[in-house]
């Protein structure tokens, strides 16, 4: 199932003994558009601290009231590695976190979490963080420079190949594999009333320090494209649609494939 991002936010993150806090933003992986960290605002039962937890401790979610239920205690999550969310997060944070819930390590084998296989699938076939830890021990890690913030992407300019067309305003993401299928585009300014998506492999660049989105695409075929309409579930017809628009392959869609 697919679904905007801005629409997590504020999400109950259930332990296995209370609720912990709140969904507050996501970061993902700008190389695999994957999300890695779902970062939680607790409460004032942790002073408010906020907290990384990945998706690999998220249980069968619980759409209807607005809940993810995880695999873990208050506890645990109490003395998780306390990790400032405003600044780059290190790989040696990411590694202690990893080591600490005992999640399998992300980097170990091919990029990403899940690889687009699930997240159940990925398990087995990475080594542990403590061998990781074991490598790596008398090196200080740097911080992770593709490790990016939703809420930071928000916003970025998208740039067609001839011009301007509109700022990043959210993400859809399938929540079989947690990776961003598409970027939804408001495209205000150039086209007033129309939003249209946008898969990462249509992404030629990104300039993460001009905030800016490259896209191989024309202004003039994103003034035509199917309108996005948020509100509604995207249907397979309006996917098929809108790739052979572009003439292109929705089969080629590498992000989608699990949706």
């Amino acid at each position: 199932m697919q679904h905007n991002v801005k629409s997590l936010s504020g999400f109950t993150i259930g332990a296995t003994d209370g609720e912990i806090g709140k969904v507050d933003e996501l970061f993902f992986d700008d190389e695999t558009w994957t999300i890695r960290y779902l970062v939680v605002k607790t409460g004032g039962w942790l002073s408010g601290r906020k907290v990384l937890l990945s998706p690999l401790a998220l249980l069968r979610p619980d759409w209807k009231n607005r809940v993810f239920p995880v695999n873990l205690s208050k506890e645990q999550v109490k003395n998780s590695p306390d990790i400032d969310t405003k600044q780059t997060v290190s790989r040696q944070h990411e590694i202690e976190l990893y080591d600490h819930y005992s999640w399998p390590y992300y980097g170990a084998a091919g990029a990403g979490f899940y690889g687009g296989m699930g997240m159940a699938g990925m398990i087995d076939s990475r080594i542990t963080v403590k061998n990781v830890i074991a490598e790596q021990r008398n090196e200080k890690e740097p911080p992770d420079p593709h490790l990016r913030s939703t809420d930071e992407v928000r916003r970025y300019h998208i740039h067609a190949t001839d011009g301007s067309i509109g700022t990043v305003e959210d993400f859809i993401i399938n929540d079989e594999n947690w990776v961003i299928n598409y970027l939804i585009v408001n495209t205000g300014n150039w086209f007033p009333g129309k939003k249209i998506i946008l898969p990462p492999e249509w992404i030629e660049q990104v300039k993460w320090e001009d905030s800016s989105v490259y896209v191989d695409v024309s202004v003039d075929a994103i003034k035509h494209s199917p309108k996005y309409d948020p509100s509604m579930p995207m249907e397979e017809a309006y996917k098929e649609k809108l790739f052979n628009y572009y003439g292109r392959s929705a089969k080629d869609n590498k992000h989608d494939a699990a949706s």
